[in-house]
């Protein structure tokens, strides 16, 4: 049984998204990605390195859907996990080099933290491991139904304002296409170091009957998942005096 949403990192500002006349209604999703897509200019060596990289990793939800997902790499994994806003990609090449039989997709819509991952994949060696640059519910829409072992969401913009909150990621349309991609009892993964987030993330997934959150104590969610690597996010958020959680939902 998953713990009740008291034990959880509620703060005293949380709310439920349902009650805001402004947050995602069910079966609306935004229409566009918000936020920059490019800063500075890439370095030449790495513009280089993507422009010889980008055909052999990129995947384009543009084409025909694929009936098998193994068949997306160049060699068949035994499972496929999903890595949303894998910024710079650390995250994504540490769990690529420690599971080469798993495959692995990263979404990055910034170019900058899009062009990093791929140089961090080229000096890794990683064969297994694919990217898509634009919108992640896109790439879920296209990907075949129960194809995912996991889905990482981590640290995802908390876009504070409150006439913002239709813009995150968490929202009813996206776990229905993360519901539907996801195979049965695989499992949703999201951190973050905004209490605020946390909250509207346990609101969201906890009324649904296709996730379960898998909490029995307090150190479920306090302490990082085994083998985590930490981030440049979390480094940050740790400087700064704010404590990440760490959420794991099973599919139902």
């Amino acid at each position: 049984m998953a713990a009740s949403p008291g034990s959880a990192p509620i703060s005293s500002t949380g709310s439920s998204p349902s009650s805001r006349a402004d947050a995602t209604r069910p079966g609306e999703r935004p229409k566009k990605l918000h936020g920059r897509r490019k800063g500075r200019p890439l370095s030449a060596r790495r513009s280089a390195l993507l422009d010889q990289r980008r055909a052999e990793l990129l995947l384009d939800p543009a084409t025909s859907p694929p009936t098998d997902i193994a068949a997306l790499f160049p060699a068949r994994p035994a499972g496929v996990v999903l890595e949303v806003g894998c910024g710079g990609g650390e995250h994504l090449v540490h769990e690529a080099v420690a599971s080469p039989s798993r495959g692995f997709i990263g979404v990055e819509p910034f170019l900058e933290g899009f062009a990093k991952t791929v140089a961090g994949i080229d000096e890794a060696g990683c064969r297994n491991v694919r990217l898509y640059d634009g919108d992640a519910a896109e790439l879920l829409d296209w990907l075949p139904a129960q194809s995912l072992d996991r889905v990482d969401v981590l640290y995802p913009d908390p876009w504070p304002k409150r006439r913002h909150w239709k813009r995150r990621f968490i929202s009813a349309a996206n776990l229905d296409l993360i519901a539907r991609a996801l195979r049965p009892d695989g499992s949703l993964r999201v951190a973050t170091d905004i209490a605020a987030y946390a909250d509207w993330t346990l609101l969201t997934l906890n009324p649904r009957g296709d996730f379960a959150w898998t909490a029995q104590r307090a150190d479920d969610w306090r302490r990082p998942w085994p083998g985590w690597p930490s981030t440049r996010y979390e480094a940050k958020a740790l400087r700064e005096g704010r404590v990440p959680a760490y959420l794991t939902f099973r599919r139902v």
